[in-house]
């Protein structure tokens, strides 16, 4: 149980961080609960992350979350990891413990398989090969969950081969690694294609994949949410795929993590969507 009296600390620490919109969304939470707290965002530089990690307890936070480039690399200075952050060897949440220590878990595998079952339902698992472009945090994320689903074939593709073939052998089957060069191959028979990267997020290039030998029957998903459309996106609802953009990964992937915190697991309504779109 929290004390009434005492001022709630969250926040999500990013390398950049000014294009989150997590801070929106969880202030939006707190003032929906009137409960006296807030969110903010910190930047934090890669080799920073464990001095800031080791802060939390002294500054007063319940925890964090995580992104780019931090998913990984925060798992050394975690207490105790539960099997789902372990198995996909990254992280999205820290929780401090009231003893001081951190424990460290994923929610974003929740949060990608709910944004895919609100956007386009009727994905399904067995449909084919998916391609996965990217072997960072996001990307181990997007495979774990989706083999988790029942997926028999998963493709990755990353500009490091090396970075994609510690993924392939991190994770095991159904997950083959290919090089770079051969991205665009890839994708012929593929049932869903997702962009586990940042290129197309505002401020980077746009991610480099031609879709000629996409099925027109596959989904498209970019786990990039803003901006809404990215170039991947538009370029794959031009050629009549369907489209998942990757807000409500974002979204969903909030509640457990406020209930984890908090006690309290809070909704995603449709006018809480509407103010972040409105901001992207």
């Amino acid at each position: 149980m929290i004390p009434k009296d005492r001022f709630l600390l969250a926040g999500v620490m990013g390398w950049p961080i000014h294009q989150s919109r997590s801070p929106m969304l969880h202030n939006y939470w707190f003032k929906q609960h009137n409960m006296a707290g807030t969110y903010v965002p910190l930047a934090v530089k890669p080799e920073d992350i464990h001095t800031a990690l080791r802060a939390l307890p002294a500054l007063g936070f319940s925890g964090v979350n995580l992104t780019i480039p931090h998913k990984q690399t925060a798992m050394q200075d975690m207490a105790e990891i539960d099997d789902k952050g372990r198995g996909i060897g990254a992280l999205n949440l820290v929780v401090v413990r009231p003893d001081g220590s951190l424990f460290g878990t994923n929610t974003d595998a929740y949060g990608c398989i709910a944004n895919i079952n609100q956007m386009q339902p009727e994905w399904r698992p067995n449909a084919g090969p998916v391609v996965v472009i990217g072997a960072g945090g996001a990307a181990r994320t997007a495979i774990w969950a989706l083999a988790d689903q029942g997926v028999k074939e998963i493709r990755i593709a990353n500009r490091t081969h090396a970075r994609a073939l510690a993924v392939a052998n991190d994770l095991g089957a159904p997950l083959t690694a290919y090089r770079w060069e051969e991205r665009h191959g890839i994708l012929d028979g593929a049932a869903l294609l997702v962009n586990a990267t940042n290129q197309g997020m505002i401020g980077q290039q746009p991610l480099e994949l031609n879709l000629n030998k996409l099925p027109k029957t596959a989904f498209v998903y970019d786990i990039v949410y803003n901006p809404i459309e990215t170039p991947l996106i538009a370029a794959a609802r031009a050629r009549g795929h369907r489209v998942i953009p990757g807000l409500g990964m974002l979204l969903n992937q909030a509640p457990p993590a406020w209930k984890a915190w908090f006690g309290i697991e809070p909704q995603v309504t449709p006018e809480l969507r509407r103010m972040i779109e409105a901001t992207l």
